[in-house]
């Protein structure tokens, strides 16, 4: 792994560091209960801090693959989410989701920054980086 690659391993960590933190700040601290899809985006958030950290001090090439197959997962799940929050016709057809609804918000900033879109934000970040990550070993 070049010090470029290791960079974009790095950035990713960090990324996926600060998402971690929020998203424990907003249950733990703010004591806001995560819905059911909260959870499966922290599922596949939670495991990139460990993930980029060990493959990046393990200098593996192949992290950037895992770091793309759980961005891509945990982007879906908050596109998904994120348009349940905001778009009606998709809130008439959304799944019960348990104790705490899906639909609810929690956040509002600026009429359109929701946990959904922060979340959504992060893995696109990290997919991103990772994807040039990748593009970077093959061309090594």
């Amino acid at each position: 792994m070049t010090k470029r690659t290791e960079n974009f391993a790095i950035i990713g960590w960090i990324i996926s560091l600060i998402a971690t933190l929020g998203s424990l700040y907003f249950s733990e601290v703010r004591q806001y209960p995560p819905c059911e899809l909260c959870w499966v985006q922290r599922i596949f958030m939670y495991p990139l801090v460990l993930i980029l950290l060990i493959g990046t001090i393990l200098k593996d090439k192949k992290v950037f693959i895992y770091s793309i197959v759980f961005s891509s997962i945990g982007l879906s799940i908050s596109i998904y989410h994120y348009g349940i929050q905001k778009l009606e016709f998709l809130q008439s057809t959304a799944p019960s989701c348990g104790q705490v609804s899906c639909i609810g918000s929690y956040i509002d900033w600026l009429g359109f920054i929701s946990i959904p879109f922060l979340a959504g934000i992060a893995f696109v970040l990290i997919l991103v980086i990772s994807i040039l990550g990748l593009k970077q070993t093959k061309g090594v």
